[in-house]
């Protein structure tokens, strides 16, 4: 642990670091009120360095904070407010009872990009996290059927299946029936482990019709991709200063992209409790060495069902910004609860 006047000290330089974007000198601090000489500043600087919290991006006689003092900061140094009332309800304004999930997934990242003036990142919930409001069945050829699925009031998302068999309008109308009456306002994923721990049983003692609608089911309701991410507001990852100007954009851009590596840190953060943060290379990818991921994952009914987070360079304000982040997740969770009844 650093002694009180090391962390006071490293307190003002990553806050003047933060406001200023340049190189801190101990004459600057001398300036601001620091109650310690010059000298004193210049010797508690020298061993900050020496521990790994300050470096020297060159020759001039400023220091900036490393990941390690921005750990510290956020971690020890700084003290948290919340987000004042006519903030948060300006937030619960921008989220309408009448949205569909994609919607106020794409409203949350706007509105984060706005806030905070960085990158939005918003996970898209799972569609097997959703509920079956209605399932509709409609012929094609080859064997081919084509499963219409109406999720919560606002959802809709087709299916095409590849039978082993081909199937009647009535067969389809009957197996539509079925799962509609036994299985309409369930989650998907419960859906589907009632289908899997059914289709355990013995299927010689259930009747023709029991078995077509497990056969149809368990494609319908199968094991689904890892997911999507919306983000909002790459452009401002352009107007960095041009001291902070991320070192790889070009590459960060293609990961926006391809999302694959965003979306696996992304999905890390579903089952953490509040706020996560990833300073550098604590994300354990290259491509986020320069950055800071602020996430928070936000829930439905209780359940994580989704993450939301901004993204931008290591110099950020992290007592402003952590504060929206988790003010922003939790007025899109109370969206999404409003939404899915």
């Amino acid at each position: 642990m650093l002694e009180e006047k090391s962390q006071n000290l490293l307190r003002a330089i990553v806050e003047h670091y933060i406001a200023e974007g340049l190189p801190v000198a101990s004459a600057r601090l001398a300036a601001s009120g620091i109650s310690m000489s010059p000298a004193a500043i210049r010797a508690v600087m020298a061993e900050l360095e020496d521990d790994g919290y300050l470096k020297s991006p060159h020759t001039s006689a400023g220091r900036i904070p490393t990941e390690k003092a921005y750990r510290l900061f956020v971690d020890t140094l700084t003290e948290w407010q919340p987000l004042a009332d006519e903030d948060l309800g300006f937030l619960s304004e921008q989220f309408s009872p009448d949205m569909s999930a994609v919607e106020l997934v794409q409203s949350a990242s706007g509105l984060l990009s706005t806030a905070t003036h960085l990158t939005g990142l918003v996970t898209i919930p799972k569609s097997s996290q959703l509920k079956l409001k209605q399932i509709e069945f409609m012929p094609l050829s080859q064997k081919r059927v084509l499963a219409i699925l109406v999720l919560n009031d606002h959802e809709v998302e087709n299916r095409v299946l590849h039978l082993d068999q081909d199937y009647s309008d009535i067969e389809l109308k009957e197996i539509s029936n079925f799962l509609n009456r036994y299985y309409g306002g369930l989650r998907l994923t419960t859906i589907r482990s009632r289908v899997v721990q059914s289709m355990k049983g013995d299927r010689q003692k259930m009747d023709e019709l029991m078995r077509r609608t497990l056969d149809v089911a368990d494609q319908v309701f199968e094991a689904e991709s890892h997911g999507d991410f919306v983000v909002a507001g790459q452009e401002n990852l352009l107007d960095i200063d041009e001291a902070e100007r991320l070192q790889d954009l070009r590459g960060l851009f293609k990961a926006f992209a391809l999302k694959g590596d965003i979306l696996h840190v992304l999905n890390r953060c579903m089952n953490s409790e509040g706020v996560k943060l990833f300073i550098g290379h604590e994300s354990g990818y290259d491509l986020l060495g320069d950055c800071s991921l602020i996430t928070s994952p936000y829930q439905v009914e209780g359940e994580s069902v989704g993450v939301l987070g901004v993204i931008g360079p290591t110099r950020m304000a992290y007592d402003r910004i952590i504060p929206i982040v988790d003010a922003t997740a939790r007025k899109l969770t109370a969206a999404m609860d409003v939404s899915q009844r």
